[in-house]
């Protein structure tokens, strides 16, 4: 997994490629509270680039969630490829999340 962040009018919007599994979650988690440790409380997380996602991804993906809420923060994800999104589907994740299909939409969703 790869992350690569940038700040678009103060939301932290971090696009997260490869697999985001067992192995990986754990970075993806550790940034995400540093950002969080940091002040940021607007989060876009920009899928286009996942490949694959683990019950282990997901549960750091809810982690992101439920940390977000608990700070009165706002949290989009953007591009779900069709192997994502049926993972979310399926997961009842798609209910949980904004899911939006561009990052401007994303970003638009977190203002």
């Amino acid at each position: 997994m790869n992350i690569t962040e940038k700040t678009i009018d103060g939301v932290a919007v971090l696009a997260i490629g490869g697999r985001l599994d067992a192995n990986s979650a754990g970075g993806l988690e550790r940034r995400f509270l540093q950002l969080v440790e940091g002040g940021a409380s607007r989060f876009v997380f920009d899928l286009a680039s996942l490949d694959y996602v683990s019950s282990a991804g997901l549960r750091s993906l809810l982690l992101a969630a439920k940390k977000t809420k608990s700070i009165q923060g706002r949290l989009a994800l953007a591009h779900l490829n069709e192997h994502v999104k049926e993972v979310f589907d399926m997961s009842g994740f798609s209910a949980i999340f904004t899911l939006c299909a561009t990052e401007d939409e994303a970003l638009q969703a977190v203002r």
